[in-house]
């Protein structure tokens, strides 16, 4: 199939990066084909989208955009060209309507990623984007693409390529980091894929493992460093995660890569004042320090999360010493868990690699986009606004190179 023009692109990677991407491609009058290694496309937007779907969030653009941290400045331009509510006008262009929730992120009503994805793919085969699943990418041979398909091999001499495929956090979906050792062979600068929005290893006693594992720790407020916020934590047998964990999960990881360790700071009743908590603690002499934390409003694996605080098993029976352990419980986090269990990563082609529509210095007509590219969010609608965002540049970057070829 050719388009009206003659040109074909290749876009390697069917997540929301490489369909965004083909989108609008397609639209342009371009011929497209997506391969992807598995079955189905967006496998880890499908999983993503069984806890809801956070698309993007609706606070203020500026506010939006310092989510991104050191990668602000290279992210920027495409996440106002594609903003927030742009994403979701495109969802009601597919007849997907959305939400905010309470917290401010946003949801399509549904609740569920596979409506939206049956639309997105009807829309792309309506605009003539064919789709090779069970493709999987081996290099390139001189200029041409090369694929291992559930035909044969596959040689693609497409006039331009776009790659979205993904970092190396949830590999059995996709996405598994191995178009790393390929790139950097053609002189492509990549910084080391890194666990984002992860969980973190602490040194459980194995009782309260057997105990607690699975227990969420709710309407906590987490301190490190200079930074504290709000949220919920999970107790897992080999330590820590959850949202507040991930959205303090790059500093944590780079403490502990420098130091070894990161003690966190938890305030387990936070919205209880030090003088007012002291107060409840202070019940008659016969109760035990157990039965005065429950009454004070902690949790069962709250109260147990105490003794695994550094200063030791024992808790003090006084009062106001005992609030302070509650509002100031530190616990030692050691090690980050393994990539594999990441929300997603940090790292990938770095952006000196790239000239400003995402093409590839060293490599001719090729463009990357979406967690290739180097970049870490928070949860909370970030990552998926990005990939939505990153997409579309490295499309409109194709057609500009094309249209000057």
């Amino acid at each position: 199939m050719s388009s009206p023009a003659g040109k074909r692109v290749i876009i390697v990677g069917a997540g929301p990066a490489g369909l965004a991407a083909a989108e609008v491609l397609a639209q342009a009058g371009i011929a497209v084909t997506i391969h992807d290694r598995m079955p189905n496309p967006a496998r880890k937007f499908l999983l993503a989208g069984r806890g809801g779907l956070n698309l993007t969030h609706s606070e203020d653009l500026e506010t939006f955009l310092t989510r991104y941290g050191d990668a602000r400045t290279d992210l920027e331009p495409a996440i106002r060209a594609f903003a927030p509510d742009d994403l979701r006008l495109w969802c009601e262009s597919l007849g997907i309507e959305t939400f905010v929730g309470s917290s401010g992120r946003v949801f399509p009503k549904q609740m569920k990623a596979s409506p939206l994805l049956r639309a997105w793919l009807g829309r792309l085969a309506g605009l003539g984007v064919q789709l090779v699943a069970h493709s999987n990418w081996t290099g390139w041979d001189s200029d041409a693409l090369t694929f291992d398909t559930a035909d044969g091999p596959r040689t693609e001499r497409p006039s331009a390529s776009i790659f979205a495929l993904g970092g190396a956090s949830w590999p059995r979906l996709g996405s598994d980091g191995s178009w790393q050792s390929a790139f950097a062979a053609r002189g492509v600068a990549i910084a080391p894929l890194r666990p984002a929005n992860s969980g973190f290893l602490a040194s459980w006693s194995p009782l309260f493992r057997q105990k607690c594992a699975g227990q969420p720790l709710k309407r906590i407020l987490l301190r490190f460093e200079d930074q504290e916020l709000r949220g919920e934590a999970l107790l897992t047998a080999y330590g820590l995660e959850g949202n507040a964990i991930y959205a303090l999960s790059n500093r944590l990881r780079e403490a502990i890569a420098s130091e070894g360790q990161a003690e966190l700071e938890i305030d387990l009743l936070p919205d209880i004042p030090l003088d007012k908590l002291a107060q409840r603690l202070a019940g008659p002499r016969k109760d035990s320090v157990s039965n005065r934390l429950r009454k004070a409003g902690l949790s069962a694996a709250a109260a147990s999360f105490l003794r695994e605080d550094d200063r030791g098993p024992q808790l003090p029976a006084d009062p106001l010493r005992l609030a302070h352990r509650i509002k100031q419980s530190r616990i030692r986090l050691t090690g980050v868990a393994p990539i594999e269990r990441a929300i997603s990563t940090a790292g990938g082609v770095t952006w000196s690699s790239l000239n400003a529509e995402y093409s590839l210095k060293s490599i001719p007509n090729t463009f990357v986009a979406g967690e290739m590219l180097d970049w870490e969010a928070p949860t909370g609608g970030y990552l998926l606004q990005a990939c939505f965002a990153t997409g579309r540049v490295a499309a409109r970057g194709v057609l500009a190179r094309l249209a000057s070829s």
